[in-house]
């Protein structure tokens, strides 16, 4: 599925909410005209459908070599296991922290030494949460392929901590396609693109909101 096809059904459903006037405020204290919450998907069938299968495929097609996904903690886990299905493929999902009785894992579900997978993301910023589970998956030999994300902001620091991880990623939808669709279907106005652009170029600071007309 094209990238700009993705960007209507997310901003139709409101899994990324566009509102460059009256900033959000994310859990880091950066003031964003932008909020993502790719889990809205879930709620809605006709939408899941397409972002999982566009999934199935970015995998087939981007990892021909994958025998295992790796749903990250918690957002990823529902879409790894989707997709999964689909590709009639073993899932596991990694912890966001040790589990502190039983067998203290990690990584819920079989992995096997050797083994090549896929991460599955739902949304990818600094790319912290994703590298978490990269690097679980190969302390316990498993062969990461790269990631598989349905949405991307293309920040500079996401991207070079991939890089610097050695680990690629592919994304169903960019930043720069988003606001594409969203100026064409008007859910913002000409005067926000520059501002929005600002954003993603620094989000540490709060300048992007000067460039809004």
């Amino acid at each position: 599925m094209k990238s700009k096809k993705i960007a209507e059904l997310l901003l139709e459903i409101k899994a990324v909410f566009l509102r460059p006037k009256e900033p959000f405020t994310w859990a880091s204290g950066i003031k964003s005209p932008i909020y993502c919450d790719n889990r809205v998907i879930l709620s809605h069938p006709d939408v899941r459908k397409e972002v999982e299968a566009a999934l199935a495929k970015m995998v087939t097609e981007k990892y021909p070599g994958c025998e295992l996904l790796a749903g990250t903690s918690t957002a990823g886990i529902a879409h790894a296991a989707l997709v999964a299905d689909i590709l009639g493929m073993p899932m596991v999902y990694v912890r966001g922290s040790k589990k502190d009785h039983g067998r203290e894992n990690l990584i819920e579900g079989r992995v096997k030494s050797g083994q090549s997978a896929v991460v599955i993301e739902d949304l990818i910023s600094t790319a912290g949460s994703a590298l978490c589970v990269v690097n679980v998956l190969r302390d316990a030999e498993v062969n990461v392929l790269g990631i598989a994300s349905i949405f991307t902001y293309g920040l500079k620091k996401g991207l070079d901590a991939m890089a610097e991880a050695d680990v690629t990623n592919f994304s169903l939808l960019d930043y720069d396609a988003l606001i594409e669709v969203a100026l064409t279907k008007k859910f913002i106005s000409a005067g926000d693109v520059k501002g929005l652009r600002a954003f993603r170029d620094d989000p540490q600071s709060s300048n992007w909101q000067n460039f809004l007309e």
